[in-house]
Order: structure tokens, then C-alpha cells, then sequence
């Protein structure tokens, strides 16, 4: 007779689930075992719990359809929550098994006894104990669909004996429904913001992640409103590229005119971003379209906020818009833009190439040359989402994938192994830090002993870059962010990997291309200046004052690689030039 193990993994498989990752042990021997027997379906074993959930949270995103992870009973389920925080923040569909102590055993205080659906509940919208044989199939469905409609976490706690019982229940067949929904705003909605619209004669347009499958519309509404267009990090991929009307981004890591373009509008539409930054917003004139009613208003005040699908919201709304001729705020964006990148722009090029210790803009430079054209580069929090947001061309097929809302340290190796078992045939580059490198440097024998041939650029300033600069900012001197040199080339080499150590400028281009063409996974450790720190692009006065009394390094305003170019390429656009 099938064990509730057997028709977990059943239920599994049928959802179109491929591999579960995790580490095997105790609680969870069944379900391993299950695995083992079926087809279709494989174990992933990973090093540590969290980074098979930053894994599940990577293919969930690049996928669109649902990932699995698990953890053993106590610490081992304990391990996954940082990971899981990040899908669940990040709307990545991951359903993670939590297996438990004996049934019996539970209130005991027994080896290894932690209450998961307690603790899982803050990150996760299901989380649920299956404690009964009697509750699969009907529970598991539950949990899967509740992931995959919501875009979230659903977290199942299962006691290794229930996993081991006879099933009661048959599993019979159920299909989990993973396309999103279309939301059509209503028309007083649509009225109201195509009122807004034609009345406004300064309008702005900000972007996220929402824009996802909107970036035609997105073009169409500016140009009826001669409208900039700026993102937030997560819009970046979506909205920069084909983009005659782009002024960069805001927030902590932003460029170009985007911050004052918002400030200067007479109305900033939000379309499709939660973006979590009040004091760069106007926190006035301002408008927000969001298929997600809790992201309405959370932000910023709002002249009034509409709720739909941003596609089809600006689908709708675009027959009762009046096309305006009026280019001038337009036109004046886009110089200040340029004007902007080429200003900044001198610190990156000024015999950048000769520097030693390498600038890390250059190594985030030459990679973006030399990576393919559907790359996914996934990214570590720090300084390395500087040089990627400021680097790294869109273009449509790229994918960048990062922990941009939860902020975790580490997750540019583990989330680039779920990204290379999402397709093993496309390239995947983690921009991984030494920092955030070091936390999970096991996951390097995950990538030797599954074969994924993902590619690890390390920038290795021996630094918490990002911390450093924090502090300096705050007018303290930087201290616990510097560490010895680490070779982590020749760690890379001991565990089997594919190494190269790049210590000079000259030597990067060879090397990044070298570690690209190689066919298994690879390492390139560029040693960098850990004094290239980046400022955000509006900082405060008292900010300015508490750097200048801490630093005694050369801090840079930070490159922006070849989006100088589309900004110039954009001027093009203004009439009479």
C-alpha cells in the first residue's frame, strides 16, 4: 500500500514539480525515499537548508511554476527560513516541507522539538500541519495552490511517522491553476485616472517589477504624455531597455535624472512597484496602479489609487487620454540625464583600465560585454547590486534576479543554482561578493557535484563594501567591515572547480570569457579596490558632512557603463538637435 510519503511526491509530480532541495535526514527519510521510487522527479542535495530555499525561490521566479524545498526536523527546517522570507517577499510560488519529531513525541520537549508552524507563519501564506493521514490528498492541494495563486510561500509541517503511514484517502487528480489573473480596473477608476492624466501638464512615470508584461504599454502611455520614465530596481529589466524616454532610477543605488524628475512633476505615477523607499518619493501629486490592493497607498499619499493589471490598466485608459505636444519637461529630463551620466561617468573611464587594484565598475563592465544576450545574472545584496543595477544591459531577455526586498546577505550562489536547474542550457552568472561568498562557500561543492555549469564572479575587496559605506555616511570611521585576503580561486580549485585568480585589469577580459566558455561551473576571483564605494545619487546634507569627517579613501560617484550611451542616444529624440 502507498504511504502518505509515496502520494506527497505523487501529488508533487503531478503539479509539475521536478526536484525538491534540501538535505536528507530522520524526519524526512521517507519522502527521500519516495522521491527515489518515482519518476520524474529528483533530490537536490544542497549543503544548506537556506540555500535550497533561495534555489526553489530562483526557478519559482524564472519559471513562473512552483518550487520545492524541505528541512529535517529542527535545525534543518530552522535553516530554510531567511530563504524562504526572501521567495515569499520576492511573490516566488515555493511550497517547503517542515518535517517534525514523532507525533507522539510533540509538547515533550524532544530532541530536536521546534513548533515550524509557529515560527513559518510571518513569512508564508499558508502554514499548516498535515497531522493525519486522512488530510492528503486535500491539504497538500491546498498548500500548492495557495503558493502558486498568491505568489508567495505555503510552508506544510509533517511529522516523519505520518510520513511514513498507509494513505486513506485516494490521490485522484487535481491541477494547480499557475497563470495569473487578468485585473480590468473599473471604469470610474479608469475615468478618473484618465482625468488626472489629461489635466497634469508635468507627468512622470516610476516602474517595478508590475510592468513585467507591460513594457509596450508602458512606451505607448509615455509617449501620449511626453512622459519620463524611471524605475525602481526590480522594474529595471522590464522597463530600461527600447526605452527613448528613460531617466534612470531612484533609491539608494539610482542614477541619472529619475529622482528629479519625480520631484519635479506635477503627478508621478506608480505603475506596478512597491517600491519601499518613502523619502526618495514625493509623498504628494501622485497616482499608483497595482494588481495588489495591499501596496496601494502603503508608500506614499495618493491623489487616488487604481487597482488592475498595469497592462491592461493603460490598455484601458489610453482611448480617453488627449495626446499632448508639449515636450518640454520631456526634453529637459533627458539632457539632465545625460547630462548626469555623462558627469559621473568620468570616474569610471579615467585610466580605469591600468587601476590596481581593479575597479570593480570595470570587471561589472566587461562582463556585461562578454556575458550572452539571455544571461541571467543573479546578484548579492551590497555592492554588487550597485554594479549590476548601474552595469548589467537589459535587453528583454535577461533576467536579473537578487534579493532586492528582503536584503540577504549570500543568495547569489544558491540563487544562481536554481536558476541553472530552471535551464541547464542558459548561461547563469552569480555576482557574488566575498562577503556574502563566504556564508554559503559550501554550496560551491552543490555546483561540482550536480555538474551546473553556473559561472561565480567574485568581486573580492577583502570588504563589506556596502557596510563600509553605511558607515561613513553616518559620520563613523568604517571598522569590523575589513578581513584578510582570502584566494578564493584556490578554494574554488580544491573542491574541483574550474578557478581562475584575476589581480590585474588587463587580465579580466580573458579571464571572465575564459570562466563563460568553460562547460561546467566555474569561478573568477577578480580582486578589487576595496575603497570603490558608490553614493547614492540624493543624499542629505548632515550625510554629506558625516562622510567628509569619516573618509580619507577615494570613494567614487560611481560609472554607469553603456547606459551613458542610451541617454545619448535618447537626445536624439528632441526636436531641433
Amino acid at each position: 500500500m502507498p504511504t502518505v510519503a509515496d502520494q506527497f511526491i505523487e501529488v508533487l509530480v503531478e503539479a509539475g514539480v521536478e526536484r525538491i532541495y534540501g538535505i536528507v535526514g530522520d524526519s524526512l527519510n521517507p519522502i527521500v525515499d519516495a522521491v527515489r521510487r518515482t519518476p520524474g522527479i529528483e533530490w537536490v542535495y544542497v549543503r544548506h537548508e537556506e540555500a535550497g530555499a533561495f534555489a526553489a525561490a530562483a526557478e519559482a521566479q524564472l519559471t513562473g511554476r512552483l518550487a520545492v524545498c524541505a528541512g529535517s526536523s529542527g535545525p534543518g527546517n530552522l535553516h530554510l527560513i531567511n530563504g524562504l522570507f526572501d521567495a515569499h517577499r520576492s511573490g516566488a510560488p515555493v511550497l517547503a516541507l517542515a518535517s517534525q519529531i514523532p507525533s507522539e513525541q510533540i509538547g515533550t520537549a524532544f530532541f530536536q522539538e521546534t513548533h515550524p508552524e509557529r515560527m513559518f507563519n510571518e513569512c508564508s501564506h499558508l502554514c499548516e500541519v498535515l497531522s493525519h493521514p486522512e488530510q492528503m490528498p486535500r491539504l497538500l492541494r491546498s498548500a500548492l495552490q495557495t503558493a502558486v495563486g498568491r505568489r508567495g510561500v505555503s510552508v506544510l509541517v509533517m511529522p516523519g511517522d505520518i510520513a511514513e503511514r498507509t494513505t486513506v484517502n485516494p490521490t485522484g487528480r487535481g491541477n494547480v491553476h499557475s497563470d495569473p489573473p487578468t485585473v480590468v480596473p473599473p471604469e470610474s477608476q479608469v475615468r478618473a485616472l484618465a482625468e488626472s492624466l489629461n489635466s497634469a501638464e508635468r507627468i512622470m512615470l516610476f516602474c517595478g517589477a508590475g510592468t513585467r508584461q507591460a513594457h509596450d504599454e508602458v512606451m505607448r502611455l509615455a509617449d501620449t504624455l511626453k512622459s519620463p520614465v524611471g524605475h525602481a530596481l526590480r522594474g529595471k529589466e522590464w522597463i530600461q531597455y527600447d526605452n527613448p524616454f528613460d531617466v534612470g532610477m531612484s533609491g539608494l543605488l539610482g542614477y541619472g535624472a529619475c529622482h528629479e524628475a519625480m520631484h519635479k512633476a506635477d503627478l508621478v505615477v506608480l505603475l506596478g512597484t512597491d517600491f519601499p523607499y518613502d523619502n526618495f518619493l514625493p509623498q504628494a501629486n501622485t497616482v499608483q496602479v497595482d494588481i495588489e490592493p495591499s501596496h496601494l497607498g502603503r508608500r506614499t499619499a495618493l491623489d487616488f489609487a487604481v487597482q488592475g493589471d498595469v497592462a491592461e490598466t493603460i490598455r484601458a485608459v489610453l482611448p480617453h487620454l488627449t495626446t499632448k505636444t508639449d515636450r518640454d519637461f520631456l526634453d529637459r529630463m533627458l539632457r539632465e540625464h545625460a547630462d548626469t551620466l555623462e558627469r559621473v561617468v568620468e570616474a569610471y573611464t579615467r585610466d580605469v583600465d591600468k587601476q590596481v587594484p581593479i575597479h570593480p565598475e570595470y570587471v561589472a563592465d566587461v562582463l556585461d560585454d562578454v556575458a550572452a544576450e539571455d544571461a541571467v545574472f543573479t546578484v548579492d545584496t551590497g555592492m554588487c547590486n550597485v554594479w549590476s543595477a548601474r552595469y548589467v544591459t537589459p535587453n528583454g531577455s535577461r533576467r536579473m534576479i537578487g534579493s532586492f526586498i528582503h536584503g540577504s546577505m549570500a543568495n547569489a550562489l544558491p540563487h544562481g543554482i536554481g536558476a541553472q536547474f530552471a535551464d541547464r542550457d542558459r548561461q547563469v552568472v552569480a555576482m557574488a561578493g566575498d562577503g556574502g561568498l563566504s556564508m554559503l562557500l559550501g554550496e560551491l561543492l552543490t555546483l561540482r557535484t550536480q555538474n551546473l555549469p553556473v559561472k561565480v564572479v567574485l568581486f573580492n575587496n577583502a570588504s563589506l563594501g556596502m557596510v563600509k559605506m553605511e558607515m561613513l555616511v553616518d559620520g563613523k570611521p568604517d571598522h569590523g567591515t575589513d578581513h584578510e585576503p582570502v584566494d578564493f580561486a584556490a578554494l574554488a580549485g580544491a573542491m574541483g572547480l574550474y578557478s581562475v585568480r584575476v589581480q590585474r585589469p588587463e587580465e579580466v577580459r580573458v579571464g571572465l570569457h575564459d570562466a563563460l566558455s568553460h562547460p561546467g561551473p566555474a569561478v573568477v576571483d577578480v580582486v578589487t579596490d576595496p575603497n570603490a564605494l558608490s553614493l547614492p545619487p540624493q543624499i542629505t546634507g548632515a550625510q554629506v558632512k558625516g562622510f567628509a569627517l569619516a573618509v580619507s579613501r577615494t570613494v567614487l560617484s560611481g560609472g554607469v557603463g553603456k547606459m551613458v550611451r542610451l541617454a545619448r542616444s535618447n537626445l536624439r529624440n528632441i526636436p531641433g538637435r
